[in-house]
């Protein structure tokens, strides 16, 4: 069967190393089409991908922790295709379209940096920035809801329980609901841990969960106060964790043997020993 000029139009672009992002709508495009694209494709949902995009995202972020460039040039790629994805699936159903999507998050960052594109240049401190940046979207979300919106609204409910804490509070303190000072939030601490002690002894395990997810807010407020990221701040800890394990796993082996052969006081000792080290390696 000869093909079409749009057929072959659409042969070339997807065949050529230099299409750039055309090329990709296009690939897309016919990876999409309904009688000659690929099933699994085909099937897809924005639900259906929403998991992968999360995941992707945490890649890019996990290729930058590890300075990866090489990586990183790969897992942006793959960032990249969800969006193609999105608005694939948002042309075909009439939402959206990828020249759309552009179109507004350009309007975006020119209406919300006005210091750099209303022609005047005035330098701002990024202090400054930040506190405009959240004036412009506060104005931004009243005009879309035709009205002062909630002071809780619009932060997304699928972010990681410790950032959505975060941006609660912050959003709350924004408006006076805050803490003058640390103190406030260290007797915070101290009478959530207790509340938590009773409810172990003498409440169900439900009002135990409850009680622990007080204690958790309560500590990402502590790390706010501190101007600590305690998302950031856990996976650090839990790299340290890990490496550090690693660590007792490899000197338990150089004596033949594992963990589940060692026992705790054993373990601790070796913990205590690899920590040492670590600390006298940052000393030097």
């Amino acid at each position: 069967m000869k093909m079409t000029k749009a057929q072959n139009d659409s042969q070339n672009i997807c065949h050529d190393p230099n299409g750039g992002v055309p090329r990709l709508l296009e690939i897309m495009a016919r990876l999409r089409n309904p009688k000659t694209g690929c099933p699994w494709d085909i099937e897809q949902t924005y639900k259906s991908i929403a998991s992968y995009t999360i995941e992707e995202a945490y890649e890019v972020a996990d290729a930058i922790d590890q300075s990866n460039w090489e990586d990183l040039e790969g897992e942006l790629g793959d960032l990249l295709l969800q969006v193609i994805y999105y608005t694939q699936m948002g042309s075909e159903d009439g939402y959206f379209t990828f020249e759309s999507v552009v179109k507004n998050i350009s309007d975006k960052m020119i209406r919300r940096h006005p210091h750099v594109f209303d022609g005047a240049g005035q330098y701002k401190t990024t202090k400054q920035q930040i506190s405009d940046w959240e004036k412009i979207k506060e104005s931004e979300r009243s005009d879309k809801h035709n009205g002062p919106t909630k002071t809780l609204g619009g932060i997304a409910k699928n972010l990681p329980a410790l950032t959505r804490a975060v941006k609660l509070q912050n959003r709350a303190a924004r408006v006076g609901f805050d803490w003058p000072d640390i103190s406030g939030v260290t007797d915070k601490i101290t009478e959530e841990i207790a509340e938590l002690t009773e409810a172990r002894e003498i409440l169900s395990y439900d009002n135990q969960v409850e009680e622990y997810g007080d204690l958790l807010f309560v500590m990402t407020n502590f790390a706010r106060h501190l101007k600590i990221d305690p998302e950031e701040a856990l996976r650090a800890a839990n790299e340290k964790f890990s490496r550090r394990f690693e660590s007792v796993e490899q000197k338990l082996a150089a004596i033949g043997k594992s963990p589940i052969q060692s026992n705790l006081d054993e373990m601790n000792n070796l913990w205590n020993i690899v920590k040492k080290l670590e600390k006298e390696k940052t000393i030097l």
